[in-house]
């Protein structure tokens, strides 16, 4: 079947205050779906935290798609995650003290997300 791809929205969410490792465990389940299994998945996800930031942001990507390109035959299925990348941010670095005056460096993590939305037009 062919296909031809139309790049039509992509967004950003900066500065999560979770791990890109753990960020990036979620994002590959749904790297590739089409954006109402990606929902779908997102919402019964065990890693309950990481999942609602990214079902927030994909709802807000489809949002501004609709207002950006207002169309009677705007189809949700026809939308799929082309890209979707997750990057380090900014980590915060905190001590904790230990014993004999010490103090041992704690990182907290953030991490930046990427998402490219794509609409697959059938020919």
């Amino acid at each position: 079947m062919n296909f031809k791809e139309k790049t039509i929205v992509s967004g950003s969410l900066n500065r999560i205050r979770r791990s890109p490792r753990k960020m990036r465990l979620v994002v590959d389940i749904i790297r590739n779906k089409e954006i109402k299994n990606a929902l779908n998945i997102l919402k019964y996800s065990k890693k309950h935290n990481i999942s609602i930031s990214l079902r927030k942001l994909l709802l807000s990507l489809l949002s501004n798609c609709k207002k950006k390109y207002i169309e009677d035959d705007f189809d949700q299925k026809l939308f799929y995650i082309k890209e979707i990348r997750v990057n380090q941010g900014r980590t915060l670095k905190r001590l904790r003290p230990v014993p004999q005056g010490r103090g041992h460096r704690i990182r907290k993590r953030s991490s930046n997300v990427l998402i490219t939305l794509v609409e697959r037009k059938y020919m």
